[in-house]
């Protein structure tokens, strides 16, 4: 497999950036604005990837001629159903941006994700007019839903995906099969965070949190510290032993009530997003469980590069070449989760 190059903005946490490279992308840079986030890109990749802390409006694309793939995960509040969905009008809509990026390195592949808001008939003009640029550059386009738990990650987590990809490798992109088994269960995936502390109910709320997590969210600075989600979304965990009102310091211990409700730790939450337990995230509790609840999944972002590998690497339009790991076995997928 040959050496392709990524260049990602708006990297946050490193959850896209994680997956592109277990995918095998190398990253030229990965450009995010917040310190703390930065700082946690540093501490986890710091030795191999240049870390640019920047708005993006600052990135002089030219320099990054050659490279084979602009990504990112662009602010979702301009189209989130919980923001005023301002769209275009919103300050903080960086599809521009990332538009006018393309067009000065005129990779051969283009991955961008968002909220599914953005896929709402409100956005339809949007949509349409972000297409036509990408068309006007060269690009074939795709836009469609993608669903974290069909690629082993324990939590609901819609996202609206769009690759764009040139000729002659447009011919041979396929989306990436889900996996054959279902995601594990929050019980299952989380009972040995919570049960390191000997907490006597550890094992009964295993058997009880028997479902997946519904869609983690990580809030913005305008909001107040870190809990699980609006009044539907804390119902949803309710439902699976957990409470969503707040995020602990540590697992409950030997006095928590056996038949409680725990919260979660930083730590089970980025597990649940699907990174590797051994990414350290920077800054107080509120700032790391925010770049957590906001990242992209790193198995989401893993199956989608080897999506995009297979079809740079083809060696014409219609010819396939073997897949590069969308189609690994659950527990696979989990070892890497929990490393």
């Amino acid at each position: 497999m040959n050496a392709l190059t990524c260049l990602e903005i708006c990297a946050g946490a490193g959850g896209q950036s994680l997956g592109l490279e277990e995918a095998g992308f190398s990253h030229e840079a990965a450009v995010e604005l917040d310190p703390d986030a930065c700082e946690t890109l540093r501490l986890n990749r710091g030795s191999v990837w240049k870390i640019i802390e920047d708005d993006v409006r600052n990135v002089d694309g030219r320099a990054y001629r050659g490279v084979d793939l602009v990504s990112g995960g662009v602010p979702c509040p301009p189209f989130s159903i919980a923001g005023k969905q301002l769209g275009r009008d919103d300050d903080r809509d960086l599809f521009p941006e990332a538009l006018r990026l393309v067009e000065e390195i005129s990779p051969r592949a283009v991955l961008l994700e968002n909220v599914r808001g953005l896929g709402t008939r409100r956005f339809d003009a949007y949509r349409a007019s972000v297409l036509a640029t990408l068309h006007r550059l060269g690009y074939q386009t795709w836009w469609d839903l993608v669903h974290a738990s069909d690629h082993g990650v324990p939590q609901l987590r819609p996202r609206f995906v769009l690759i764009a990809l040139k000729q002659p490798w447009a011919g041979n992109f396929e989306w990436p099969q889900p996996f054959p088994q279902p995601p594990l269960s929050v019980g299952a995936a989380l009972h040995d965070l919570m049960a390191a502390r000997g907490w006597a109910g550890a094992g009964a709320w295993r058997d009880r949190a028997g479902g997946i997590a519904p869609t983690i969210v990580g809030g913005s600075k305008k909001h107040g510290g870190p809990d699980l989600g609006p009044t539907r979304a804390r119902e949803a965990w309710k439902s699976l032993g957990v409470d969503g009102l707040g995020i602990a310091n540590e697992p409950p211990g030997p006095e928590f009530p056996a038949h409680g409700l725990p919260k979660l730790t930083t730590a089970m939450v980025a597990r649940l997003q699907g990174f590797p337990d051994s990414w350290v995230f920077s800054g107080r509790k509120t700032a790391a469980y925010r770049q957590v609840g906001n990242a992209f999944p790193p198995p989401v972002a893993r199956a989608l590069g080897g999506a995009l590998i297979k079809a740079l690497d083809a060696a014409g339009p219609t010819t396939h070449v073997t897949d590069l790991g969308h189609h690994a076995s659950l527990a696979e997928c989990l070892s890497r989760v929990m490393l």
